[in-house]
């Protein structure tokens, strides 16, 4: 019998917590991930290719994410793309690791750090 993967505990790695952020809104290929993470962390956190697929293997084995079997038309898409979606242990792992952000948030106001 094969062993269940169990869910990393919070918290989570910064580049991990963006991906499945990502990947709440949404079925996303590789590439667009990439963009999407740049894009909202204003090209502060930007994933090599190299780093983003073996994140997204380590995330997959660890059941926060699977790859997704839904493909866009030929036509409108390279074949060669990977989709990937968040699972329930991905949800309850990013809803986890934004929790605990709200905490230090809070913390971090009660001593005057932030507005």
């Amino acid at each position: 019998m094969k062993k269940r993967p169990t869910p990393p505990q919070s918290p989570l790695k910064p580049v991990v917590f963006h991906i499945l952020l990502v990947l709440t809104e949404g079925e996303r290929h590789g590439y667009n991930i990439v963009k999407e993470v740049e894009t909202r962390t204003e090209g502060e956190l930007r994933i090599e290719p190299a780093n983003l697929y073996r994140t997204l293997r380590t995330l997959e084995a660890e059941g926060l994410i699977e790859e997704s079997d839904a493909r866009p038309d030929p036509r409108l898409d390279d074949q060669r793309r990977r989709y990937f979606r968040i699972t329930d242990a991905g949800r309850v792992a990013v809803k986890a690791e934004a929790a605990r952000f709200a905490k230090l948030a809070e913390l971090a106001r009660a001593h005057r750090l932030l507005g």
